[in-house]
């Protein structure tokens, strides 16, 4: 960049004066830099709106929500999800009971290529603690679960563990938990999760990397909550995005 007093103001589309005289602006020039830098401001703006919008597909963080009722956009695979608030704070919560395992579907449905991350607050009674999830492709898909009693943080495809790593849970804290799907290349997928507690930093690396050569069946995300606690478990900031193009 030139950094002189005379290739600043000829990028300003001014010239200089003799000393004592007064600035001249090149009318022609600083009407056409004018005009052009509007164009490409117009543009960054365009592709930067254009951007956001295509990448967060879909977000509830239940501000607007009707206490006591489940959302309509949300469909309810089985128990006793309802809205509830606490401290001005809105949130989805399963009740205590009964000891089964209960989930939501959200969001756009396709089979690759989507992120879906949440907060998921749970609490442990003497030695019996809540398993809950995030999901991909709808019901029978993957999960990216946390197990409490193992101390781990999994990746599910059906019933089946096909990826763990180590994970301390804090019972009463808030966990976020992020799973995405996303093709690799031609025959190959890649699923990658990782949790942290609300309040520590995000984990710079996925935790937990599974490649599958198929991909999976469209789906809805998902969460799910297993209260084997007897305690509830609540649920909040859901959100579907574009999965990262890399990991």
């Amino acid at each position: 960049m030139n950094t002189d007093k005379h290739g600043f103001l000829s990028a300003c589309g001014m010239e200089a004066a003799p000393v004592g005289g007064r600035l001249r602006p090149r009318t022609g020039a600083l009407r056409r830099r004018f005009a052009i830098g509007t164009a490409c401001l117009l543009v960054s703006l365009a592709a930067t709106v254009g951007s956001a919008q295509a990448q967060v597909l879909y977000m509830n963080a239940f501000d607007k929500a009707e206490l006591e009722k489940v959302p309509d956009d949300m469909l309810v695979l089985d128990g006793g999800f309802v809205v509830k608030e606490e401290g001005g704070n809105k949130f989805l919560e399963l009740p205590g009971s009964p000891l089964e395992t209960f989930g939501v579907l959200f969001g756009p449905t396709e089979a690759s290529g989507l992120a879906v991350s949440a907060r998921i607050q749970g609490t442990g009674k003497g030695r019996r603690f809540p398993t809950f999830a995030v999901g991909l492709n709808g019901v029978g898909g993957f999960k990216l679960q946390i197990a409490p009693a193992k101390k781990l943080v999994e990746l599910v495809k059906g019933e089946e563990v096909v990826g763990s790593a180590p994970f301390t849970w804090e019972s009463g804290s808030w966990t976020v938990l992020r799973l995405q799907c996303r093709k690799v290349k031609d025959g190959e997928f890649k699923l990658e999760g990782k949790a942290w507690k609300q309040g520590e930093a995000e984990p710079k690396d996925w935790q937990i990397s599974h490649a599958e050569a198929a991909e999976s069946p469209a789906g809805r995300p998902s969460v799910w909550g297993m209260p084997f606690a007897g305690t509830p478990i609540r649920f909040d900031d859901l959100q579907v995005s574009r999965a990262a193009p890399r990991s």
